[in-house]
């Protein structure tokens, strides 16, 4: 059920970058069992990484807090619409619920680049100047998944 103070918490994740220049003004709470279980804010200026959005930061540390990659039970607080990365992740992540500030159309106007990329989705990749994307060897490429199935350790998500 959604609870007004974690997203509270996430804004003032996102607002704490004005300061700090540390990236975008993107913050985040995950919660699980109406406890805080990790925040965090976008630090792709920091620490020079592309992938380091506020979602994808509060995943690490949830799944670290919480010693699981699966993260079933918890919520994601955030104060915009999950990017296409982040939004995947938090899918991977097995998160069911989302609750989200801002739009990705507001996100836009204040020039990030998250509906041109659900936009380059939606062509179903086949917009060729934005990203060429070529199969090449699966007759290779195919062995470590045909020994995954064979494999007694498997991961499935």
């Amino acid at each position: 059920m959604y609870n007004s103070n974690f997203m509270a918490i996430a804004e003032q994740e996102a607002e704490s970058n004005l300061k700090t220049q540390e990236g975008g003004p993107f913050g985040c709470v995950i919660v699980k069992n109406n406890e805080i279980v990790a925040k965090g804010h976008n630090t792709v200026l920091k620490c020079n990484d592309p992938t380091a959005h506020g979602e994808i930061v509060t995943l690490r540390k949830a799944g670290t807090a919480l010693n699981n990659y699966d993260l079933s039970g918890c919520e994601l607080y955030t104060n915009a619409f999950p990017c296409p990365m982040c939004l995947s992740a938090i899918i991977w992540a097995n998160i069911k619920v989302i609750y989200y500030g801002n739009t990705a159309q507001d996100t836009k106007k204040i020039g990030f680049r998250d509906d041109f990329i659900y936009k380059f989705i939606n062509s179903k990749f086949e917009n060729k100047n934005v990203l060429k994307i070529e199969q090449h060897d699966q007759d290779r490429t195919i062995k470590s998944f045909n020994d995954f199935i064979n494999s007694q350790n498997k991961i499935i998500y």
